[in-house]
């Protein structure tokens, strides 16, 4: 299954009747052309446009929320929130401080792997405000591209999550809706980087998905080509310069540049930004120390490892089941082979377990590395019991292509009893 971000692209691309018929088929109703959307491979900068009144332009108003989007994204959601609503009582018309309030709701979703649905309500809430008040302030300027970035942008966090719970429709109609204003919002491309990032991802992706999902390449001809260089780079500008979508640039810049670019040395430093930026933020934290192990930092990885099992030890915001899943692992790890003692590699490989289970993850990596490596301990000290066991597990949860699968039925082929 493609993962979140992936199938919000996908929908973004295949938004409107293509969609709809894939799900749900009906061929005798007559929908109109899909539109050929034109979004240019360059920067636009935009003529005589009145920017009165604009908060994304408003330095004061920048000077303002600095502190408030660094407490955003290092989880001091309470001081956060704080400042946005104080920013609502004077604009209450406006769509930022809604959007704002939802998007510091979204990261209190993300650390879980957007699993817990606590949180749901309050988010849609906040998005659906800030579309109803981004749509008038519109409909009384249609040359005024802060609304439509605001709306584009609460729509696609709309359909990102409405994705994730298997509400396609609702998900089809908002992406649909926030790739139009996407395509509006484009002629503001020059006036400041926020402009530019909802473009950056669609560039990038426009290729990646043709390249990746030969299937829907029929449907691509409808919209740009792309370009993905250009997304890239577009895409570092915005995260060095955007001021309120810089660190969600880092944030996608960090993941294109480990998954799709397959080039974790490259997303280590934007990591390393993040989680010394925020060193609050547990997702930040836990995929800098996904990339220390990776790339063999392993004084890092440890420091950072640690500190993630304090945090959650002591409470802290976001730092749950799923980072002490990452954590106890490389601790795990690293007992067993560079520090080459087993009793603690034992006892973290064994807690890492119980958090898997604990979210359900059960059929990924950190699990089944982690029953393979207690299942060899195990027969290394002649526990062929213990050993058994643990390879029983790795046989009924690990895919039947793996080496950790065909070790562990080897095993036990050979210790039938």
């Amino acid at each position: 299954m493609v993962n979140l971000l992936r199938f919000f692209l996908v929908l973004l691309l295949l938004s409107g009747p293509a969609l709809a018929q894939a799900q749900q088929p009906d061929t005798t109703r007559k929908t109109d052309p899909i539109r050929n959307i034109q979004l240019e491979n360059v920067d636009v900068a935009p003529g005589a446009v009145d920017t009165k009144g604009w908060l994304l332009l408003d330095k004061d108003i920048q000077l303002e929320l600095g502190g408030a989007v660094d407490n955003l994204y290092n989880f001091k959601f309470d001081k956060a929130e704080k400042q946005f609503r104080s920013l609502r009582r004077r604009y209450p018309n406006h769509p930022m401080p809604y959007f704002l309030l939802g998007l510091s709701t979204w990261w209190k979703i993300v650390p879980t792997n957007i699993q817990t649905k606590q949180y749901d309500k309050t988010f849609f809430a906040y998005m659906d405000t800030a579309v109803v008040k981004g749509e008038k302030l519109y409909e009384q300027d249609d040359k005024n591209y802060e609304a439509c970035f605001f709306l584009s942008a609460a729509y696609g966090f709309d359909a990102r999550l409405n994705a994730e719970r298997k509400n396609w429709r609702k998900a089809t109609v908002s992406s649909k809706r926030s790739l139009d204003y996407l395509e509006k919002s484009q002629e503001a491309n020059g006036l400041s980087p926020e402009f530019l990032f909802g473009q950056a991802l669609f560039n990038y992706y426009a290729v990646w998905i043709s390249e990746n999902y030969p299937l829907l390449r029929p449907v691509l001809l409808f919209f740009p080509k792309g370009n993905r260089k250009l997304g890239l780079q577009q895409l570092r500008n915005v995260a060095d310069n955007g001021f309120y979508t810089g660190a969600e640039a880092k944030t996608f810049l960090m993941r294109i540049l480990t998954n799709e670019e397959d080039n974790s040395a490259a997303a280590l430093p934007v990591a390393r930004y993040l989680a010394k930026t925020y060193p609050d933020n547990a997702y930040f934290q836990r995929f800098f120390a996904l990339l220390c192990f990776h790339e063999g930092e392993f004084v890092e990885l440890e420091r950072q490892s640690k500190d993630i099992l304090d945090k959650l030890n002591r409470g802290m915001p976001g730092y749950e089941a799923i980072s002490g899943r990452y954590a106890t692992y490389f601790l795990g790890w690293l007992m067993q082979t560079k520090y080459k003692d087993m009793q603690k590699a034992q006892d973290y490989f064994q807690r890492c377990i119980v958090f898997a289970e604990t979210t359900g993850d059960i059929e990924g990596g950190f699990y089944i590395y982690s029953n393979v490596n207690l299942a060899r301990m195990a027969d290394k000290a002649k526990d062929s019991k213990t050993a058994i066991r643990y390879y029983k597990t790795v046989q009924e949860r690990a895919s039947h292509k793996t080496e950790q699968y065909r070790e562990a039925v080897t095993y036990l082929k050979k210790n039938k009893k």
